[in-house]
């Protein structure tokens, strides 16, 4: 059964951990006069993650779908999530939106352009241009501007059944994970670009106070710091073969 915590006020958690590659699965649920579920998730997962939703609200209540790019983990599950809440509309960067989405999704997506703020009542969320960070040329992030919680996607990703939330360093783990991948078949899934150091300064110095991390546990505490770390390891680990 998914696993929900709440991370931050009214930003919930839900993660499905799939044992057999060690890694969790996280979507989070924003509760609001609009919520928004980040993450739509993979199709196979939609009715765990649909009756994990409704332990929360009805899901279909949800007024928008958000996820940072075009891959099945983000959101494999987004046509299933717009049958079932009629009034959600996916919400993404305009490229993501022009080049993938709107011939994919059952109903346009609402684009969103740098700096661009979605309101769903009490938060905001603001749209950050991130391409190729993680990865793909679409890839953007959300960063919800009254609570200081950083939407980072695939940034931090971490494997192992791990704890919710946690204030102690990812560093050490974000390593690990990227030595692991980059001896194997999964090699090349961050690139390093001329633009990388770039967007994660940028990322930065918004100070979040909440990382909302896709992959293992999110991170509450001094997110500029967590950031710097994490440009450090990419740098050393990722820029060699740039």
């Amino acid at each position: 059964m998914a696993q929900i915590d709440e991370i931050a006020p009214e930003v919930y958690r839900i993660s499905i951990y799939v044992p057999q590659i060690d890694m969790q699965f996280n979507h989070f649920l924003i509760r609001d006069d609009e919520p928004l579920l980040y993450h739509a998730g993979l199709r196979a997962m939609f009715p765990e993650m649909k009756e994990a939703v409704s332990r929360l609200l009805d899901p279909s209540l949800l007024r928008w779908i958000g996820f940072s790019h075009f891959e099945s983990d983000e959101c494999g599950a987004l046509n299933e999530w717009l049958t079932a809440a009629p009034n959600a509309t996916a919400v993404t960067g305009l490229v993501g939106a022009l080049v993938n989405v709107n011939d994919f999704a059952l109903r346009p997506a609402k684009a969103l352009q740098e700096g661009d703020i979605l309101t769903t009542g009490s938060k905001r969320f603001r749209h950050i241009r991130t391409p190729h960070v993680p990865h793909g040329w679409d890839a953007g992030l959300l960063f919800e501007e009254t609570g200081k919680t950083l939407f980072t996607s695939d940034l931090f990703h971490q494997n192992g059944d791990v704890e919710a939330l946690t204030e102690a360093s990812l560093a050490d783990r974000c390593r690990d994970l990227l030595r692991g991948m980059n001896q194997g078949p999964l090699a090349d899934y961050i690139p390093y670009s001329t633009g990388t150091e770039r967007i994660l300064n940028n990322l930065a110095a918004l100070g979040p106070a909440t990382l909302a991390t896709m992959h293992g546990s999110s991170f509450r505490g001094d997110g500029r710091k967590a950031i710097q770390e994490l440009g450090e390891i990419w740098k050393e680990e990722l820029s060699q073969d740039s």
